[in-house]
């Protein structure tokens, strides 16, 4: 067996170089799953292979997959991509509204060509299914967290501190700064209210074109860094992750930083049922008034830290890759089994 993973979108961002967000990171952990597996891989789709998997419903990447279904070959497809999270990540987009239903057709007759869907939670599954695409082909797949790249670093984090001149309980998130999709607006408003502590975001910053500018006014004690090389540096630079993005498919940011064993406050979405548990391993907020008053309880209580963090990175032992990749062979391994049968026949 060998797999392609299209990576036409993954290129024409610059791969891992200059950007990191969640699908970027998502696609490492698909190529590290099939290194654990010892399936050979490709991203080359002129090299010959037998399952394709196709991330983002780019244009030549689902031609690409028609392709592949002409010709017999197997498609997986994963569901990281909604038209709300196009909507409220490009700036643009907002505009023209009457986009919307158009790209939602687009993306579903996209997805509609896999021979199984991933859905990277079981509300990305619900929402498919709204859409009236088959169940028998949606498959809540975690995107996992590779445990071997995120892990607590002393060392590290001592580094990173003393370069950015950190001190203190810092308070920090991970993403592409996209402000509305991503509630940089909150996460500037948590920085207003609590003048004494640092605040830093890492991650792109896109052209104004592409989304609207993160910071009105001057926020001294808040900081967007723009890309970070040492992601894992960063983290463990960190005392709290705070996480206010309005819209998730999983939230793989979640994921790392759970792995690192920082505590944790995201909103509350339904993306997170079922594995971010209130008061257990993070703490959930509803509105912008329940992040203050947690972030005030996290700054103030080391011992609920220390237990959230504890249960945070059992979290991701559970979401780990090495158990992820007990799931992804079952798939790999079933779509091809009906075609080695017809052969051996």
């Amino acid at each position: 067996m060998k797999v392609c993973i299209a990576a036409t979108f993954y290129k024409a961002f610059g791969g891992s170089d200059g950007i990191r967000g969640g699908l970027i990171a998502a696609i490492e952990n698909q190529k590290k799953i099939l290194d654990l597996l010892g399936i050979l891989y490709t991203d080359d789709p002129n090299d010959s292979w037998d399952v394709l998997v196709v991330n983002i419903p780019w244009p030549v990447s689902m031609r690409l997959a028609r392709r592949a279904k002409r010709e017999g070959k197997k498609v997986i497809v994963w569901a990281h991509v909604s038209a709300e999270d196009l909507f409220q990540s490009v700036r643009a987009l907002q505009y023209v509204p009457w986009l919307k239903p158009i790209i939602w057709k687009y993306l579903i007759r996209s997805y509609a060509i896999g021979d199984v869907i991933l859905c990277p939670s079981h509300y990305t599954k619900r929402v498919m299914l709204s859409f009236g695409l088959p169940e028998a082909k949606l498959i809540v797949q975690s995107n996992g967290v590779n445990t071997e790249q995120f892990y607590p670093d002393p060392v590290r984090r001592a580094a990173f501190r003393a370069e950015f001149g950190l001190s203190g309980k810092v308070i920090g998130t991970v993403g592409l700064v996209l402000p509305q999709r991503k509630g940089v607006d909150t996460f500037i408003a948590l920085g207003k209210k609590f003048p004494q502590s640092q605040f830093l975001w890492f991650g792109k910053l896109f052209n104004s074109l592409l989304v609207q500018p993160p910071i009105s006014g001057t926020v001294t004690n808040v900081r967007f860094t723009g890309f970070v090389d040492d992601i894992l540096a960063a983290l463990n630079a960190l005392d709290i992750f705070v996480f206010p993005s309005r819209e998730e498919n999983q939230g793989i940011a979640l994921l790392e930083a759970a792995a690192v064993g920082l505590p944790i406050l995201a909103r509350d979405l339904p993306a997170y049922e079922g594995w971010l548990v209130h008061d257990y391993n993070c703490l959930i907020a509803k509105n912008e008034e329940e992040f203050e008053q947690y972030l005030q309880l996290l700054l103030s209580d080391d011992a609920l830290c220390e237990r959230l963090a504890t249960n945070a990175r059992a979290l991701a032992q559970q979401e780990s890759l090495e158990v992820q990749m007990t799931r992804m062979r079952a798939i790999y391994e079933g779509l091809l089994t009906p075609v080695i049968s017809s052969n051996a026949g």
